[in-house]
């Protein structure tokens, strides 16, 4: 039994072996230094240029005649109680039921 596993684990081991001489590209063992692209005009003093808007369309015109809906007087809306005091008399005057169920 122990034959067989030491002939299985030098099958395995030269089997990983011989993938890795195929390929003949290797991992080398020297550091790889990063080194992050530069940027040497990015912080470089230029003039100021035009302003530049950012929106979909700046152009604002108000013809003549026109008034803001601010000028012209708002009706006001019923009161909280008010409103609260007719949706009770419209739920009393609503229909009952006739039947009702008792879950038992």
């Amino acid at each position: 039994m122990k034959n067989i596993l030491l002939v299985l684990c030098l099958l395995c081991a030269t089997a990983a072996f011989a993938q890795y001489g195929a390929n003949t590209s290797y991992i080398s063992s020297q550091p790889q230094i990063y080194e992050p692209p530069t940027h040497p005009e990015h912080a470089a003093y230029a003039p100021m240029t035009e302003e530049q808007s950012i929106l979909a369309s700046t152009s604002y015109t108000i013809g003549q005649g026109e008034r803001r809906a601010s000028d012209f007087p708002q009706p006001e809306g019923p009161s909280l109680g008010a409103a609260a005091r007719e949706l009770r008399k419209q739920h009393a005057q609503l229909r009952k039921s006739s039947v009702v169920w008792v879950n038992q």
